[in-house]
């Protein structure tokens, strides 16, 4: 009989509580084993060179080292599944906004305080963030990453569509169509593929990024600097409309409403949603209510299936929808519930993903 070899897990981080207590944490779950830790990433470096871990959890302020300029190493050395660990803070935020962008697969938070108490509480979260990881396709994450210092040309219209089928004539712009995007595991990269190739005529787009609260404003900064289009930390009651990105903050749910015309969102409390809050699955359930057929859903990258009932629901209000393909999602969990439930119109590889949404907003219907 066999049995499934253990995720090897290396954690990197200065605060020996912290090494203390994740160990201990991941510890518990029998299909992770933690084969070492240490204080920063030199001492770090001879112990992988010993012993190369599946995943790293790694901190992004030590000594001799950061964090980044070690995660950028790995990458160019050997890319594995790095999962950063970070302070709750906005400074904390923004830095690992760089380690995401630099290859890191997924965050997780700790606070200056009570440490010990918040991570025994979230050990479900560590311990499925180092899942995530593990499975999460590296060969693609590094192609991305250097994409990311190397932009790709836009696309045009006629590269992502088949041949034979031609966009409508173009209307004036309105915000009678809007686009929701929701992702998880790998969507901070592929949002910022997608959001950098559009235009600044691009449809309102509404976005839930399962991020921790501080992060998602840290994120939609970096996103406004590099695109046309202008990204927004979602606010209660601001407008959808065309040229504009908002992204459900961390820490709340994100719904859009519609009054007459026009589309605004709403930013609520409330329980998680497949363990989750932001929740893909309410912000498409909202779309499906208030846009219907006026609406192009798309579910990104991720582990689990958040977000797959909500995009079915969509589907069945007339909406098209669109899924990204496996090739190309650094974990295929999210699209693959939304196939498997029939929710999917057509599937796409990321790097065409910003031109169906140039072709959807051209469409006269």
């Amino acid at each position: 009989m066999t049995t499934t070899p253990k995720i090897r897990v290396m954690i990197v981080d200065d605060s020996a509580v912290v090494r203390q207590v994740l160990t201990a944490l991941l510890g518990k779950d029998p299909s992770i084993e933690v084969i070492a830790s240490a204080s920063d990433p030199i001492f770090a470096m001879d112990k992988m060179n010993l012993q190369w871990p599946d995943v790293i959890v790694l901190d992004v302020e030590m000594p001799r080292m950061d964090g980044i300029t070690f995660l950028k190493k790995i990458m160019s050395i050997r890319p594995t599944p790095v999962v950063i660990c970070s302070t709750l803070t906005e400074k904390g935020a923004a830095t690992s906004m760089q380690a995401m962008s630099a290859g890191a697969v997924c965050v997780v938070t700790k606070p200056k305080a009570g440490l010990k108490n918040f991570l025994e509480q979230d050990d479900g979260d560590i311990v499925s963030a180092v899942k995530a990881a593990a499975s999460a396709n590296m060969r693609f994450v590094k192609s991305m990453t250097m994409a990311a210092f190397n932009p790709p040309a836009k696309l045009s219209i006629a590269q992502v569509m088949p041949a034979g089928e031609h966009p409508a004539v173009a209307m004036s712009v309105t915000t009678d169509k809007l686009v929701a995007i929701g992702t998880s595991t790998g969507g901070t990269q592929a949002l910022e593929l997608v959001l950098t190739q559009l235009s600044r005529t691009a449809p309102g787009i509404v976005i839930v990024q399962h991020m921790p609260e501080k992060f998602t404003a840290a994120f939609a900064e970096r996103l406004n600097t590099l695109s046309e289009v202008e990204v927004l930390e979602a606010k209660n009651g601001d407008r959808v409309i065309a040229g504009r990105v908002l992204i459900a903050p961390g820490g709340r749910h994100m719904m859009v409403k519609r009054s007459g015309a026009q589309y605004h969102v709403e930013v609520i409390d409330g329980p998680p949603v497949n363990r989750h809050k932001p929740s893909v699955d309410v912000l498409f359930r909202s779309v499906s209510k208030c846009a219907g057929r006026n609406a192009l859903g798309i579910i990104m990258t991720g582990m689990g299936d958040d977000g797959a009932m909500g995009m079915k629901d969509m589907h069945d209000a007339g909406a098209e929808t669109i899924a990204q393909d496996e090739k190309t999602c650094v974990v295929y969990g999210m699209p693959k519930e939304a196939v498997k439930l029939g929710a999917v119109d057509k599937i796409s590889p990321l790097q065409n993903i910003a031109g169906l949404i140039e072709i959807y907003s051209k469409k006269n219907w």
